[in-house]
């Protein structure tokens, strides 16, 4: 039998902060933090690669904290290192638990047994995801439809080449909330705006947009911002400061009644 992930006296996959009030909008952090369970020790890895972009998305846990309390929306992180399993990819993804990031072998993954791969899905991924779906749940029983956000951030050089975007928006089909947040962005003026850029969003390595925006229907937009302008917490307020103004702008420009396909959706 697979021992257990996480020991009793570890911490919860989740942190629910923020405030389940009024607001429309709801918050997820798929890549907030780097913890890794005891029982994997380091995964084999030095502390400085644990400090790096492949274990977590460096700065947007206290981004969307600060976004959270603007906008006085829940907002759902997620504690452990992407490397353990990433929350934002399915379970078939090839990456899912990957065994090389950024050109970093991660011999902790290596030849892991579907044992294995089940108990780190059992311990994280599936908690973190059953919490976030059972707000969603709560919010259509009570026939508030939601907008959903999820914070991510990107490295300003990927395999050498440099990143001129300021911040990206990222997206599958539904794109009522991702153009006119990218206008409102073009409009500050100073802004490099990726449109499906660093990465684009697909089903295939995607997870919290596709399950919570598009399968059900909410209008949603995944936020990336280049991670040397939110390293610090003035860099967080800032870029939270932005969104907070300009995402209930951009949500003006639909209708979130009880006709939206969101509240007819099966959760």
């Amino acid at each position: 039998m697979t021992p257990s992930l996480l020991a009793e006296n570890e911490a919860s996959p989740i942190e629910v902060f923020g405030t389940s009030g009024r607001s429309p909008f709801v918050l997820v952090c798929d890549h907030a933090g780097r913890e890794l369970p005891r029982s994997l020790g380091s995964l084999g890895l030095t502390e400085e690669e644990l400090r790096a972009h492949i274990a977590w998305d460096i700065g947007a846990a206290g981004m969307a904290r600060e976004l959270a309390l603007k906008l006085e929306a829940p907002l759902f992180l997620q504690r452990y290192s992407r490397l353990v399993i990433d929350c934002n990819r399915p379970l078939s993804a090839p990456d899912s638990i990957a065994t090389k990031s950024g050109g970093i072998s991660i011999p902790g993954n290596e030849g892991l047994s579907a044992e294995a791969r089940s108990e780190r899905a059992r311990a994280i991924f599936w908690p973190y995801h059953e919490r976030i779906r059972a707000e969603l749940h709560a919010r259509k029983a009570r026939g508030e439809p939601f907008i959903l956000i999820a914070v991510h951030s990107f490295t300003p050089v990927f395999l050498g080449a440099a990143r001129p975007f300021h911040t990206g928006l990222l997206y599958l089909h539904d794109t009522r909330l991702a153009h006119p947040l990218r206008k409102l962005l073009h409009a500050e003026g100073e802004l490099v705006v990726g449109d499906n850029e660093p990465y684009s969003a697909s089903e295939a390595t995607d997870y919290s947009i596709i399950e919570y925006g598009e399968r059900l229907g909410a209008p949603y937009v995944e936020i990336e911002v280049r991670q040397d302008l939110i390293a610090d917490s003035a860099g967080q307020r800032a870029w939270a400061e932005r969104f907070a103004r300009l995402l209930p702008l951009a949500s003006e420009a639909f209708s979130l009644d009880e006709s939206e396909e969101v509240s007819r959706a099966s959760l």
